[in-house]
């Protein structure tokens, strides 16, 4: 059996941490180094770690993006510019659903302007499967956002993610990676600046380091391991299911697939699928490494599997039901939701619209997916004109403030009667 049958009471115990603590303790030595010695420390880690060859620059001139651009294939270059349009259009209705607002409040008016972060980090992975992808979901929605200076950073960078950066309009490109491009970005170092947030997906490493320097900095989220959850009952088709898990187990050899179904025949049927399909995918060893982390879960009833998946949260959610549509509106928590069978999950990876940066491990209960959402700051005011008007909320507030014990608030608010 590829994907072990698990009983739904234990799928609480499978549920992965966002963040590792060995790897948390790992990156702390990292980013302070960096913090104190800048430049010459994230030199070294990143020739350490083979981000860069040693003599190579840190920081790639935009020159040189062009440059990349020009050089892939006229395919790849069409290819990177209509995913990028499909991600803005998306990322635009995104901004055009919010805007500046004023209500009427005693004796004046309040309300809140919108501002974008003055400056991002846009990380992008660059392991085994260099992501081009993850360059346009992230500088793309921030461009549409209005930060006025975007930077990618992603190690070992392909000419295809050179190019990506450059159709995205980033500003800067640092060929670093690992906590190290956290740390930099963070703090600043030599001709890499500090920004206002870091965004993007990575490994274990990049997640703990985002954790660390949270606070100082914005974060989009902490992203673990990769997951896939298809809820499915005995019409969805086997062939379909376990392609889908795959496309997700290939990720990582961490990466989490999980099926939940009505149907006993079709895990039957998926796992026979998987074996199947194993043979002819390319990256069948890291698929099947990751395979031994899911599971499949037995349930009575959609509803059941409902609750499950409400349970689990997970990054990406595909209903392939009978009533796809009407189940889907159901589930609650997920980072990106693919409604029947006709919808991938790898549409959502490449560039449908809505972002691939999505919550793991469960903190779609309180977050969702990377936005131009991220970028922004909703900052509120308040201005009071007519002191008549006002006197109300003069005596509400030195009322409020003498209950709390706060005399000099009492005073303030009164100086206004």
């Amino acid at each position: 059996m590829l994907l072990q049958k698990v009983d739904k009471e234990n799928i609480g115990s499978r549920t992965v941490a966002p963040v590792d603590a060995e790897a948390e303790n790992t990156v702390r030595g990292i980013i302070n180094d960096i913090c104190k010695r800048g430049e010459d420390a994230l030199y070294e880690y990143s020739v350490k770690f083979g981000d860069i060859e040693k003599g190579a620059p840190l920081v790639i001139p935009k020159e040189q993006l062009k440059e990349a651009a020009k050089s892939i294939p006229r395919a790849d270059a069409e290819l990177l510019k209509r995913t990028a349009a499909r991600i803005e259009s998306f990322a635009r209705a995104q901004m055009n659903s919010i805007h500046e607002m004023a209500v009427p409040v005693p004796g004046g008016k309040a309300g809140h302007r919108i501002a974008p972060v003055e400056r991002a980090c846009c990380y992008a992975p660059g392991g085994r499967f260099p992501l081009p992808s993850s360059v346009l979901m992230t500088a793309v929605t921030a461009r549409v956002a209005g930060v006025k200076e975007v930077w990618v950073t992603s190690p070992k960078p392909t000419p295809v993610t050179l190019a990506a950066a450059y159709y995205a309009g980033s500003d800067g490109f640092a060929a670093v990676g690992g906590a190290q491009a956290v740390a930099a970005f963070a703090y600043g170092a030599g001709k890499i600046p500090a920004c206002d947030i870091i965004v993007g997906p990575g490994n274990k490493y990049v997640t703990a380091a985002k954790k660390v320097v949270s606070g100082h900095v914005a974060i989009d989220m902490l992203a673990g391991p990769s997951e896939l959850t298809v809820l499915a009952d005995d019409t969805a088709n086997p062939k379909t299911v376990a392609a889908d898990l795959l496309a997700q187990a290939e990720h990582d050899v961490v990466a989490v697939p999980v099926l939940v179904t009505t149907s006993d025949a079709l895990i039957d049927a998926v796992n026979a699928e998987l074996e199947i399909q194993l043979a002819e995918l390319a990256t069948s060893e890291t698929a099947s490494a990751s395979l031994e982390n899911g599971y499949a879960v037995l349930v009575e009833s959609i509803q059941e599997g409902i609750g499950i998946c409400n349970q689990l949260g997970p990054e990406h959610l595909e209903v392939l039901t009978k009533d796809a549509a009407e189940d889907a509106k159901k589930c609650t928590n997920y980072g990106g939701l693919f409604i029947g069978e006709q919808t991938a999950e790898v549409f959502g990876d490449y560039g449908a619209g809505p972002n691939h940066t999505l919550p793991t491990g469960g903190t779609s209960r309180y977050t969702g997916g990377l936005s131009v959402f991220d970028f922004l700051r909703i900052r509120t005011w308040i201005e009071i004109t007519n002191r008549d008007a006002a006197q109300t909320l003069v005596e509400d507030a030195a009322r409020l403030a003498e209950l709390e014990g706060l005399d000099g608030h009492r005073k303030s608010a009164l100086r206004r009667k």
